[in-house]
């Protein structure tokens, strides 16, 4: 790779192992340790925007296309739609964390950063990750410079978060030569502009067996053709339609993959796009905290401006906390998949393997990013039009905007109920599979609860972080409590059972949070009263509280009578904790918000 994460500083760990496990400050992978060389590609991806973005916004939002397909070829040009793609198929060969500050750099238009967003990611890399060479001598270097635009032909009418659902075909024909495709495809990103299509389509051989595939379609084929463009409530820029394929000729050798492995590439892509949609989120929370703070500064009432307001840097300090949590997660994840890319090249024989097989691994913190980001920006936004009071829902003004661009993330990589539940399940089908240790670390959880209260701990608690590390512990303990009375009650059933493995989910993801954004402010050295310092302090008691309402849904639907009240009793004891003051510390990380008008560390 032309430039790297540290990644052999840092251990090699299995998904889902952060539940078990503890992990120091120098294990995890932070945005502060990004490299020069990444601070320059992200330099480069924010001067694009600021030249051929920001000055076409309405433009593009009121539906003219060709000007964002020119800015999506403008930024192939400078080589940020091929960020991980070989060298030797016009791309850049860099590495994951590259295209996370690009992601993030780009993200100031819903509109734009879908375009991108879905061409550079599941536009892209299906053939990067499954591609013949033939294929990608023939298609990749094109998609690397924007001379063709991808798209990513998944959804149907019938056939959302259910993918297998799907009721396109392909049949191949008498001379073997090529496949016939018939079917419907819609929401499709990039839809009407696109010029290469990665379309799933089932095989039906002549027997009637159905074989779940992938194939590499382009829009010049015979029998391709789409639909108007969707009436949407946000990302109005962006193509959205749908795709008909009408016994559509597509090559033998365009066959994506293995005939019957489409889930393999599926799966695989949404995983990648989850992950992406972190920054994404990021980029796009950061701008309209940018835009809320200068805004608050202008805005006058009652003798004063209202940023002087303790409940509007009430909101401010609030959006920054969310942001500093996600973007947290979203760097750990990244170093924990660059770890199992230690030595990694292109030139490996395997190398597409090993890329799929790392991000695969951490599916289920992919998915964790994707909901907790998606969901902090609707946070965000909403807050940031509350914070522009009647302005705020006036198109005039940026923020509305941002409000309705936001709403579509949620939905996008799946829905986030989706997620939640493949977060809890894959996670518990890791533990059953014996490849993670899940079983044995509740055991232990039982073990502590049998054995009474323990004072070990109480030498320890002037230690530098040690109540904020005795609340992530025991945060985990509340988790593993959970999923362990669940899978009592309900044994197999509890795939069944979706509110308790949402449930399961919200607190999964306030664990990795919480642990994300403790080690990033331990890395940090934070000192009390710094920025980094009050949103780790504030964050972890806000998850904590959030944690012991779902935890009482929980034990409640899994246990009654005296296994109730012990189990209550149990969660008060894990429960406990020291606060802080909270508000001052919203008010100091509020002020330097206002002092930068920005989201800042400093």
């Amino acid at each position: 790779m032309a430039t790297a994460t540290l990644n052999s500083t840092y251990p090699k760990t299995v998904g889902g192992s952060f539940l078990i496990e503890e992990r120091s400050a120098a294990e995890v992978f932070t945005p502060e340790d990004l490299t020069s060389e990444h601070h320059s590609i992200a330099r480069t991806a924010q001067d694009f925007f600021r030249r051929e973005v920001e000055p076409n916004v309405e433009e593009i939002q009121h539906g003219n296309h060709d000007l964002a397909v020119a800015a999506l070829k403008k930024s192939g040009e400078l080589g940020l739609l091929a960020i991980n793609t070989p060298e030797k198929f016009g791309g850049m060969e860099l590495d994951l964390a590259s295209a996370m500050v690009v992601a993030e750099a780009i993200a100031g238009d819903g509109s734009y950063a879908a375009w991108h967003g879905a061409h550079e990611g599941i536009g892209t890399h299906p053939l990067l990750l499954f591609g013949t060479e033939a294929q990608k001598q023939k298609y990749l270097t094109k998609l690397s410079t924007g001379e063709f635009v991808a798209a990513y032909c998944l959804t149907e009418p019938q056939a959302g978060s259910d993918a297998l659902a799907s009721k396109t075909t392909a049949k191949l024909s008498e001379d073997g030569t090529q496949y016939i495709l018939n079917g419907q495809k819609m929401w499709i990103t990039n839809g009407a502009k696109a010029d290469l299509y990665t379309v799933f389509a089932k095989i039906i051989d002549p027997d009637g067996k159905e074989n779940f595939s992938a194939f590499l379609v382009e829009a010049t084929f015979p029998g391709v053709s789409h639909g108007h463009e969707e009436k949407k409530m946000g990302i109005k820029g962006s193509s959205t339609c749908a795709i008909y394929l009408d016994n559509v000729p597509v090559p033998a050798g365009n066959l994506l993959g293995e005939k019957g492995r489409g889930h393999i590439i599926a799966f695989n892509i949404l995983n990648v796009g989850r992950l992406k949609l972190g920054p994404f989120a990021v980029g796009g929370a950061k701008k309209v905290l940018a835009i809320s703070a200068k805004y608050a500064k202008e805005r006058r009432a009652f003798g004063t401006t209202i940023s002087e307001f303790g409940v509007i840097q009430h909101k401010l300090a609030e959006m920054a906390i969310k942001i500093y949590a996600t973007d947290s997660m979203v760097y750990r994840t990244v170093g924990a998949i660059e770890a199992l890319l230690d030595d990694f090249s292109w030139e490996q024989p395997d190398a597409a393997r090993r890329e799929m097989k790392a991000i695969e691994e951490f599916a289920a913190e992919c998915s964790i990013v994707k909901v907790y980001a998606s969901e902090m920006l609707d946070y965000v936004v909403d807050e940031g039009v509350q914070i522009h009071g009647g302005n705020g829902y006036s198109a005039e003004y940026a923020v509305e905007r941002a409000y309705r661009d936001s709403r579509i993330n949620r939905i996008f990589e799946g829905t986030n109920e989706i997620n939640r539940l493949l977060t809890t399940g894959m996670l518990l089908k890791r533990a059953m599979k014996g490849q993670l240790g899940l079983v044995k670390a509740a055991q232990a959880v039982m073990e502590e609860i049998l054995s009474g209260p323990s004072f070990s701990d109480s030498d320890d608690a002037e230690k530098p972080w040690a109540e904020e590390k005795k609340l992530v512990a025991n945060a985990k303990k509340i988790a593993l409590l959970l999923m362990g009375l669940s899978f009592q009650k309900y044994m197999t059933e509890l795939e069944k059972e979706q509110e308790i493995l949402y449930a399961l989910a919200d607190v999964i993801n306030d664990v990795y949070a919480m642990e994300s954004t403790l080690l990033r402010t331990e890395k940090l050295r934070a000192k009390p009263g710094s920025a980094a310092y009050d949103m780790c302090a504030v964050l972890l008691r806000e998850s904590m509280a959030h944690i012991d309402v779902t935890a009482r849904e929980v034990i409640a639907a899994a246990s009654d009578g005296d296994s109730l009240k012990t189990n209550m009793a149990v969660l008060r004891r894990f429960n406990k904790y020291e606060p802080v003051d909270a508000i001052a510390a919203r008010r100091r990380i509020a002020r330097r918000i206002l002092e930068n008008e920005r989201y800042t560390l400093q």
